[in-house]
């Protein structure tokens, strides 16, 4: 009697592993047919974990692929581990916890994805039971039968931008000349193109706004500027290559954060003396950099506080201590993201009437504030970046501010970065159209 049970539990045994094989095959040649319809390359259905993010892709849940995926791999990690080792019952009692977690969030991605499947297929929701039960001959059937059509392809996400300048710019004696072919990263299986296509001289003695809704590139224009994230690109100030002398450059460029970066229990000397220690030179005498500490407390008006600790100080106050800490080496280009944070309007204007100054001093002052038209006036020029259909970083504009108010028909910064925000957003959606029509101005000039 037990034998007998014990023959059955095996057959039943080899009969779901049989199952589980063929089903996993059926979802290769599914994922195959699929993903050629829906603009995948195919060749990753052939690859586990990869597989399943392109499905997601497929179905226009790419966040919900990363989680999948990633949950995936942890699944069949623990499942071998398990395998593998002969350890105490205790420990395997362990890791069954984070097994049954995995799977059951495995399961509810499972079905996000497949609803998103069967909306992209324009499908009704009853698909549901037999895609989780039968995933692989569905997908076939999906794939193969030429009535099942998905409502977009993968690919048209990849090859519908906005047409390209394709020229780069000429470098400029003094100043900054950038010019960026593209900034790409690999991300989860696909590569990614962050900016694209980006041309611009800065003179000296120009105070830049940048301007961009979110995720259109500012702070990756910015790293890719800086060389802190180099891009396919080539980026000059006067007669240096930023990117080739970059041991050298990185004194001559200043970058304010967001964020204060000071220890509050320091004195504001003590800060700026730590801040001259790194950002001058090794080769700066003792009297030199005092008397460099001592124009910065001046200049930015710091004197009267130089003894005070950091925690004490006003938002105004730290702010400029934050500007005096990377302007103590004197830079060039002198780069800020939104200084202007926190503080209300006087105090803010204050501000940016102290770079105005250094402006005027010849260098080169670029900055991102979410509060542009309040201060407008002392800016020369405005970059203006925007995400294309293919939400790629893309330049829409870089010139004079009342030429921009021109080029746009709009009558303040806050209606440009409307105009050029998706719908999806809350804007016009015409991104496309400016970096189109900007292109074109560009090349009439260059020739």
């Amino acid at each position: 009697m037990f034998e007998s049970g014990t023959t059955i539990l095996s057959i039943n045994q080899t009969f779901n592993d049989i199952f589980s094989t063929c089903n996993n095959i059926l979802m290769i040649f599914g994922c195959w047919f699929l993903f050629k319809k829906c603009g995948v390359k195919r060749i990753w259905a052939l690859i586990p974990f990869a597989r399943e993010y392109h499905m997601a892709l497929c179905a226009d849940k790419e966040k919900e692929g990363r989680v999948f995926a990633v949950t995936t791999f942890f699944y069949y990690l623990i499942m071998l581990t398990l395998i593998v080792i002969d350890g105490p019952e205790e420990v395997e009692l362990l890791l069954l916890i984070p097994l049954i977690a995995l799977y059951v969030t495995n399961v509810i991605y499972t079905i996000r994805i497949y609803l998103g499947l069967i909306k992209m297929f324009g499908l009704k929701k009853k698909w549901i039971i037999p895609l989780i039960i039968f995933d692989g001959p569905v997908l076939i059937l999906w794939g193969v039968v030429p009535k099942y059509v998905p409502e977009k392809k993968v690919v048209q996400v990849a090859k519908n931008g906005a047409k390209e300048l394709g020229k780069n710019i000429m470098a400029a004696s003094e100043g900054l000349t950038v010019n960026i072919t593209e900034r790409t990263v690999i991300d989860f299986f696909r590569k990614k193109t962050l900016l694209k296509d980006i041309h611009m001289a800065i003179p000296r003695g120009h105070m830049v706004l940048l301007l961009g809704g979110s995720g259109a590139g500012k702070t990756t224009l910015l790293n890719a500027v800086t060389g802190y994230e180099k891009a396919d690109a080539s980026v000059m100030l006067d007669d240096n290559d930023v990117y080739k002398d970059y041991q050298k450059m990185k004194y001559d460029i200043g970058f304010v954060p967001q964020q204060d970066l000071m220890r509050g229990n320091d004195t504001v000397e003590m800060t700026l003396t730590d801040a001259a220690l790194m950002r001058l030179s090794a080769d700066a005498s003792i009297m030199e950099r005092e008397n460099r500490i001592a124009n910065m407390l001046d200049q930015f008006g710091l004197t009267a506080v130089r003894n005070s600790l950091v925690e004490k100080l006003s938002g105004g106050q730290r702010k400029r201590l934050s500007i005096a800490m990377e302007f103590i080496s004197n830079p060039s280009l002198f780069i800020l993201d939104e200084p202007d944070s926190g503080l209300d309007g006087v105090v803010a204007r204050s501000l940016f009437e102290k770079l105005r100054e250094i402006a005027d001093e010849g260098k080169i002052v670029l900055v991102i504030t979410h509060t542009p038209d309040r201060v407008i006036d002392l800016f020369d020029d405005v970059i203006v970046l925007a995400k294309d259909a293919t939400r790629t970083g893309r330049l829409a504009w870089y010139g004079p501010v009342k030429e921009a108010y021109e080029f746009f028909g709009k009558n303040s910064m806050e209606e440009i970065l409307l105009s050029i925000n998706q719908k999806d957003e809350g804007g016009e959606g015409k991104a496309d159209e400016f970096v189109e029509k900007y292109a074109d101005r560009i090349k009439e000039k260059v020739g």
